[in-house]
This record gives C-alpha cells, structure tokens and sequence, in this order.
C-alpha cells in the first residue's frame, strides 16, 4: 500500500510517498480501506514541531472508509460496513488499523469526505456547543466559521435553538458562504467593533481572537475552545461579566464519557437525516497531492473541509 510518511519537521514538503505493508488489525480494532482523510491545521503543526523521538512518522487523524478485515473479538463492525472517525497513527494511507472506540459507522449513502466531516467536525462541533451550554433563543458567535469545524459549528447552533448565529471568520471575502451556512450576521478578526454581545463563542482560532472572543461576551455568556493553539485570558474580564471558559477535547470526553459520545454521534446524524447539518467540501486532493492540499489549509483559505483521497492501486 502507499502511505505519507515523513523524516524530518517542517512543511507539508517534508511528506513523502512510501510503499508498506498492509497493517494487521490488533485485538480492539479493524483495517479500514481509507476513502478520505482531512487536511487540518493541527496536522501542519505536527510537521512543525512534534516529537522528535516520533519521527519517521505516518501522521494520524480523521478519515472516512471501509472495513476490510476484523482484528480478534470485535463485533462493533462487519467487513464491508462504512466508518468513520480519527486514528491517532497512521491515517495518511491506503489501509489503517484502526481502534473500534474511535470509529462511527457511516450510512452506505453517504459520500465518504461527507461522513468524515459528519463524525468528526460533527462530533468536536456538537461537543462545544453542548459545553457552552446554549440554550434557545441564545445569541451565538462561531470563530473559524468557514474552516471544517466551524462551518458545522454555525448550522449546528442553528439546529440548537440559537435564535442569532453570528459567524467570525479571517476575511471579508469569507461572508457570503457564511451567511449561506445560515449565519446571521457576519464579523471579521481585525473588525473594531463585533456587534452586540453574545451569550456563547464557540473558538477554534486562540491568540487574539480567543481573547476578543472573551470581550464579545455578554455578562453570565459562556467561552468555549477547542482549539489547541491557546491563548490568554484576562481572569478580571471574566471576573467582572461573571463570564466563563471551558475548555472542550472530544478524545478526553470520549474516554471518560463514551455514553455521551454515542449520544451525539446518534444526534448528529439525525441532524444529517433531516437536512439540518449539510457538510460543505472545499476540495479533495489525491494521495500525491498532499502539499497543494496544505497550500489551502495553510493560506486559511478554505470554505469547509479539505480531504485527501488514497486511492488503492
């Protein structure tokens, strides 16, 4: 099979194109026949700067495809059953052994970069807003509203009960898509002004807009990131407005709430189901392709998801 593997730190050009064996599933997991993986923003940084004792590395994260074999007791899945969801080794080729707890079973019908975004973007998308606690007739603003997450993020409030949806996005050129995602009112980074205050943010950016996030919040509103970029917060803003932060990681909820996440992976194919939740692909990019694929994620330029393809040869 060909995988993406890389030797050294540095940009989507330190991956290469390389023949291995196909993976054996273990005890706990399957071999997935990979139809798509997601291009991300946390994948460039472990190019830039992971681990150093990792390398050489085939990168995990989240992909959508079918299973081809059964490692030792499972039963969660047959051969020939769609799924999809997120290895943390391994993602960027052909077949993957992949743990049975960090899959989703996928309708047959369902386009694989669909059901990817669906029961990854959905589930991180879901799981914030859970967080923030939004109720109905809430005013809601989405960071990052035209990236993977966040496009979902924006029909998901919706879908929610939030009676305004207020989508933050890097450029002005962005606001149209936005608003066809179901957005209200639209509002860039570098804007002075953000408009009335909201009783949730929803941020997958950190840094200064993690920090503007805090500022748009109305008193007793509610912070969520779910971005591993960070960020500081001024603990007397949140002090003043009786405003608060959590932090949201779906892999920390998975492992210590998996009744949860079952819950929401039902919900939000019912979302799906019923035309609520509508993922948008910006582009899918062959295995070869990878570093045009990262040129987009990289220039912040996408609208939706970016996917790879592997194609079996």
């Amino acid at each position: 099979m060909r995988r993406l593997r890389h030797h050294e730190h540095g940009g989507p050009e330190v991956l290469r194109i390389e023949e291995a064996p196909v993976p054996e599933p273990g005890p706990g997991e399957v071999l997935v026949r990979v139809a798509a993986v997601g291009a991300t923003l946390p994948m460039l940084g472990h190019l830039r700067s992971g681990p150093a004792t990792s390398l050489p590395s085939c990168p995990g994260g989240e992909i959508a495809g079918e299973v081809v074999a059964l490692g030792p007791d499972v039963r969660k899945f047959r051969v020939g059953e769609r799924v999809a969801g997120v290895v943390f080794d391994g993602a960027h080729a052909e077949f993957v052994a992949a743990p049975v707890a960090l899959l989703d079973a996928a309708p047959a019908d369902v386009r694989p970069v669909d059901a990817m975004v669906v029961a990854r973007s959905g589930l991180v998308a879901l799981g914030a807003l859970r967080a923030g606690r939004v109720a109905e007739g809430e005013r809601v603003l989405v960071t990052a509203a035209a990236g993977g997450v966040g496009h979902v993020a924006v029909q998901l409030a919706r879908a929610l009960g939030a009676a305004t949806v207020v989508a933050a996005v890097g450029s002005r050129d962005k606001a149209d898509f936005a608003r066809d995602l179901g957005a209200d009112e639209v509002v860039c980074y570098d804007d002075e002004d953000w408009g009335e205050p909201v009783d949730v943010v929803i941020d997958g950016v950190g840094g200064d807009v993690l920090r503007r996030g805090v500022e748009a919040l109305a008193p007793f509103g509610r912070l969520v990131s779910y971005s591993a970029a960070g960020g500081q917060v001024d603990a007397n803003a949140l002090r003043a407005g009786m405003r608060g932060v959590v932090g949201f990681a779906v892999g920390r909820l998975a492992s210590a709430r998996p009744e949860v996440v079952e819950r929401m992976r039902r919900e939000l194919w019912d979302f799906h189901a019923d035309g609520r939740l509508c993922p948008v692909v910006h582009a899918e990019f062959p295995l070869e392709e990878v570093a045009r694929a990262y040129a987009v994620i990289q220039a912040r330029a996408n609208r939706g998801k970016v996917a790879l393809r592997p194609s079996v040869h």
